[in-house]
């Protein structure tokens, strides 16, 4: 038991008839700091008391005396709520921080839990960006933290390796990209590929058209289109991991969207048979105006599914496959619905 908490069991203990361990899974933290640093609710008192919560804060707050290490008792509503000595609380940190070296921190409240975190998730054929580098730290921490307190982590790295975009690449690479058969392809060559075709295709608008075919193809597993998007995700999972190593970032798993195209369409007929779709402009959508958002496109007009339908499949395969009890993703707020 902490040791602070301890002493507020014990002290809490005298002033009611509760016993010990009931105390102890009573204690809360409040939700600011100012409030204090820990918090007794009184709502299981007031039927034995047959006083109301705040009442029987009020009362405690009076009977009970602060003792080293609680420097200060104050009722807040229906709370007691305990402040500890700042400066014990210091010395007593820094005592187990050098006791428990590397485990301190560490706990087990996690043990038979598993947590799923979704992390960095970059786009194949370009750079890792700025936004990708801050969710891949942050995703590392939470995933470092919630390790040490026993629960099973699941880092996964979403990749963006599907979309139209790829069928503009192949085109792009079957136009200008082909012309030294011995160049080692870099990341770099692949947005400038990429960059190209757009200027290009303000000239001609048909090029457009030609893009979406070869995503088609793609998504029909076709043997040359596999082929070449294989080759962009290779040489981008190199330049990807080099930086990776460097920062000390770990992942249990790299999946991208790709993986899921065979789950889609049980995902969309399972949408479907809930009626939650309807046809909007020859696509695919469900209708969120009830939540005050946008509608969530499911499948364009084309036939060819969105980031927000593989989104929807990979929940679902991580739930199946993992079991987690929570899933955190990790993205910038631009991401925000």
């Amino acid at each position: 038991m902490d040791y602070f908490i301890k002493n507020i069991v014990s002290l809490l203990n005298e002033g009611t008839n509760l016993q010990e361990n009931d105390i102890e899974k009573l204690i809360e933290i409040p939700p600011d700091f100012k409030m204090g640093d820990y918090a007794f609710p009184c709502y299981a008192l007031s039927k034995t008391l047959k006083k109301s919560p705040n009442a029987i804060a009020t009362e405690l707050s009076k009977t009970l005396h602060a003792i080293s290490p609680i420097s200060e008792i104050r009722a807040v509503g229906p709370y007691v709520n305990f402040f500890v000595d700042k400066a014990i609380f210091s010395e007593t940190v820094l005592k187990n921080i050098y006791e428990e070296k590397d485990r301190y921190g560490h706990g087990n409240i996690g043990i038979g839990k598993t947590i799923v975190i979704d992390y960095s998730s970059p786009n194949i054929a370009k750079h890792l960006a700025v936004h990708h580098l801050r969710s891949a730290l942050i995703g590392s921490a939470i995933y470092n933290i919630y390790k040490t307190l026993g629960y099973k982590c699941v880092g996964i790295n979403h990749l963006g390796d599907w979309g139209t975009q790829f069928g503009q690449l192949i085109v792009a690479y079957k136009k200008w990209g082909t012309e030294d058969t011995h160049k080692s392809y870099t990341v770099t060559d692949l947005n400038n590929l990429y960059v190209k075709f757009h200027q290009e295709a303000e000239k001609n608008p048909r090029m457009e058209d030609e893009a979406r075919e070869w995503f088609k193809k793609l998504e029909a597993g076709d043997f040359g289109a596999k082929e070449l998007w294989q080759h962009f995700k290779d040489i981008s999972l190199k330049e990807f991991q080099k930086i990776y190593d460097m920062l000390g970032i770990h992942f249990d798993a790299f999946i991208g969207e790709s993986f899921y195209n065979t789950m889609i369409e049980d995902t969309v007929a399972r949408i479907n048979g809930k009626g939650l779709t309807r046809i909007s402009e020859q696509a695919l959508i469900v209708d969120l105006e009830h939540y005050d958002m946008p509608p969530c496109l499911l499948r364009k007009r084309d036939e060819t599914t969105l980031y927000a339908t593989r989104d929807i499949a990979a929940a679902e395969y991580r739930k199946k496959t993992y079991n987690f009890g929570k899933m955190i993703y990790v993205v910038g707020s631009e991401q925000k619905l």
